[in-house]
C-alpha cells in the first residue's frame, strides 16, 4: 500500500481550504493547534455555532447542526490542547435540541444557493438520529481530553436520545444512519452499558463484505467497512480482519495522481466539490495513519 505523501501539500494548496491545510500540517507534526483553531474560527458565529460552508454542501452562513461535526473534528485534532469554543458549541447545540434530546437534521437556511436539497429542505421540527449520532460521537471523542465537553448537559441528552433511537430500530436504516449509529456506539462503548448489545445488533444489518449501498445516492455510492470502523476499536469486531485489510488497500489505492482523494457522492456546487476533496484527503490520511499504513 503506497501513499505518496509528498504530493499532498501541493494538492491541498491547489484544492483545499486553509482549514484543511492547517489540519494536515497538524496531523503531520508540522503545524500547531492555534493555527488550526484560528482557521476554524472563520466559520464560527456569535451564537457559538458554525456555518459559512464548514459543511461543504451547506453554504448558508447561519449555525447548523451539520457543521458541528466538522468543528468537533478540529477540536479532536488539537488534543491535548483544548478550546473554550468546544463547550460553547455544546451550549449552542443545547439551544437547538428538541424536547426528546435529538437535533434537527438542519435548521432553516437563509441562503439556499450552493446548498444540497437534503439540507435546504429539511424539517427543523423533527429529531434526526443521523445528525445527532455523528455529532455526539465526535463530541465524545473530544470529551476524552476536554472535561468541559465531557460534563456538558447537551452531551448527556444527546447520548440518551441516540441510545433510545437506536434501540427502537426494527429494520436496517439508511446507510448513513447505520454508519453514524455504529460510530456513536463505538465512541460510547466503554461508558454506556447498552452500547455493546446495540452494536452487535446493528452488525446484523451490515453484509460480510461491509459494503452498504446508499439509497438515493449516486449510481455507485456505497459505504465501506472503514466508514463504519475507521479506527481500531470496538466496531472492528463487526468485520473479519481480512475485510478491514482489504478496505485499507482500497483506500490507499484510491489516491489520485494529483495527490488527493475524491468522493463518490453528489457534487452540489463548484466550491463544495473542491472543498470535499481537501476534507476527505485529510480524513483518509488520518485513517491510514491510525491503522499503521503510513
Amino acid at each position: 500500500m503506497n501513499v505518496n505523501l509528498s504530493l499532498i501539500p501541493g494538492f491541498l494548496a491547489t484544492h483545499g481550504r486553509v482549514l484543511d491545510r492547517r489540519r494536515y500540517d497538524l496531523l503531520m507534526g508540522d503545524g500547531d493547534a492555534d493555527g488550526a483553531l484560528a482557521a476554524l474560527d472563520a466559520y464560527r458565529n456569535a451564537d457559538g455555532g458554525y456555518g459559512w460552508g464548514l459543511e461543504p454542501d451547506l453554504r448558508s452562513p447561519e449555525s447548523q447542526p451539520g457543521a458541528a461535526l466538522h468543528a468537533f473534528e478540529v477540536f479532536e485534532d488539537v488534543a491535548p490542547h483544548t478550546s473554550p469554543h468546544a463547550a460553547e458549541l455544546c451550549d449552542w447545540l443545547e439551544s437547538v435540541t428538541l424536547p426528546d434530546g435529538g437535533l434537527p437534521f438542519a435548521l432553516p437556511v437563509t441562503l439556499a444557493d450552493g446548498t444540497a436539497p437534503w439540507w435546504a429542505g429539511s424539517d427543523g421540527t423533527a429529531s434526526s438520529l443521523q445528525i445527532t449520532a455523528i455529532s455526539a460521537a465526535a463530541a465524545h471523542r473530544v470529551a476524552a481530553h476536554d472535561p468541559a465537553v465531557a460534563a456538558h448537559p447537551w452531551l448527556e441528552k444527546a447520548t440518551r436520545y441516540c441510545l433510545d433511537a437506536i434501540q427502537a430500530l426494527e429494520e436496517r436504516p439508511h446507510a448513513y444512519i447505520l454508519s453514524f449509529a455504529v460510530l456513536f456506539l463505538d465512541a460510547v462503548y466503554d461508558t454506556q452499558p447498552r452500547a455493546a448489545d446495540l452494536l452487535k445488533r446493528l452488525g446484523t444489518y451490515i453484509p460480510a463484505d461491509g459494503r452498504v449501498p446508499v439509497e438515493g445516492g449516486t449510481t455507485d455510492e456505497a459505504l465501506r467497512p472503514l466508514d463504519f470502523a475507521p479506527h481500531p476499536g470496538h466496531a472492528r469486531a463487526l468485520f473479519a480482519p481480512e475485510v478491514i485489510a482489504s478496505d485499507l488497500m482500497r483506500l490507499a489505492g484510491e489516491q489520485r495522481d494529483d495527490g488527493g482523494w475524491t468522493v463518490d457522492y453528489a457534487r452540489i456546487s463548484p466550491a463544495g466539490s473542491l472543498e470535499w476533496r481537501g476534507a476527505i484527503t485529510v480524513h483518509n490520511v488520518q485513517v491510514l495513519q491510525a491503522n499503521g499504513v503510513i
